[in-house]
């Protein structure tokens, strides 16, 4: 999978009011008419919200489109990438992903759509505004992209912290993207920025294990967090090793059915599928019946099969 930065781009050169706006001797030789107006260029206003500090490109412009295009499938004819990811998807209209998309035929692409999650005392229980506005940019792409689902992330960090009465909505669904369409809802725990070594935004380190007995468990594409896998210990490698085969073994997909048995502060509990069941958090709890056998467990979680 390729790291699609199409949003902004630094020149080569100062052009038009000091900013490095010009890309002389690139592959790509732009000017200043390639970069928005709202970012030091002479191109069009943005489509989409402006990335500050760095030339903004404006995709508005048929001969920047046709070059993307040509990159892109540069990258994926030539090169050999068979996903993109594109990165800072708020920047510029969904439309052109689409096209980008058309033209160089990825097998699966995924946008980082990351908007800001509603907030009054603290998280608001209610998140479908900030859910519909990531499905509605899935929606512009012509359904082609998936998108990393920040609602659930967002929700999820809050409710680990014994308030998992949060992880049903008032339909009795999942509170995230997954829970409206989970085919396009890429979940996750940590990331680059929102973890690592940046953390804006970071999931609680003590509750990893617990996240990922979650979204390993539940609808939507599940991505596991490199510094989790391989910098936090053999422990948490070998339980998300486990995790991960117990979804593939039972064909826990992206559009697994659920139902959502428990959803109060210190226990959640759900059936996936209707041969996964799973428990996160402190509560007792266990299925009924003795057609349910334990296929794992650690800290703060549970997993049965049939």
């Amino acid at each position: 999978m390729a790291d699609i930065v199409i949003n902004h781009r630094v020149g080569t050169r100062q052009g038009h009011g000091g900013m490095y706006n010009r890309f002389d001797g690139m592959p790509l030789p732009w000017d200043e008419h390639a970069v928005t107006s709202c970012s030091g260029g002479l191109g069009n206003r943005s489509t989409g919200d402006n990335f500050n500090g760095v030339p903004n490109i404006d995709h508005t412009q048929n001969y920047v489109r046709k070059d993307i295009i040509g990159w892109l499938t540069w990258l994926r004819k030539s090169i050999g990438f068979q996903d993109f990811r594109f990165d800072f998807a708020k920047g510029y209209a969904a439309k052109y992903v689409k096209e980008y998309v058309e033209e160089s035929k990825p097998l699966f692409s995924i946008g980082e759509y990351w908007d800001s999650c509603s907030y009054s005392s603290g998280l608001d229980h209610n998140q479908d505004n900030h859910r519909q506005r990531i499905i509605n940019w899935i929606d512009e792409t012509g359904g082609l992209c998936a998108a990393f689902d920040f609602t659930t992330k967002g929700v999820l960090q809050e409710a680990i912290k014994g308030q998992l009465w949060r992880l049903r909505d008032s339909q009795g669904k999942p509170p995230g993207v997954m829970g409206w369409w989970p085919s396009r809802a890429v979940t996750f725990i940590e990331n680059h920025d929102t973890g690592s070594t940046q953390r804006h935004w970071p999931f609680p380190s003590s509750h990893v294990i617990q996240g990922y007995a979650y979204i390993l468990t539940h609808p939507g594409l599940p991505m596991v967090f490199y510094d989790h896998f391989y910098d936090c210990g053999q422990s948490m490698h070998d339980q998300i090793v486990k995790l991960m085969e117990i979804r593939k073994r039972l064909d826990i997909h992206s559009r697994s059915s659920i139902r959502i048995l428990e959803a109060k502060s210190n226990l959640y509990a759900a059936i996936i599928g209707e041969k996964l069941c799973m428990k996160i958090g402190d509560g007792s709890w266990c299925p009924n019946g003795e057609e349910w056998k334990l296929a794992t467990s650690g800290h703060g979680y549970a997993i049965w099969n049939k």
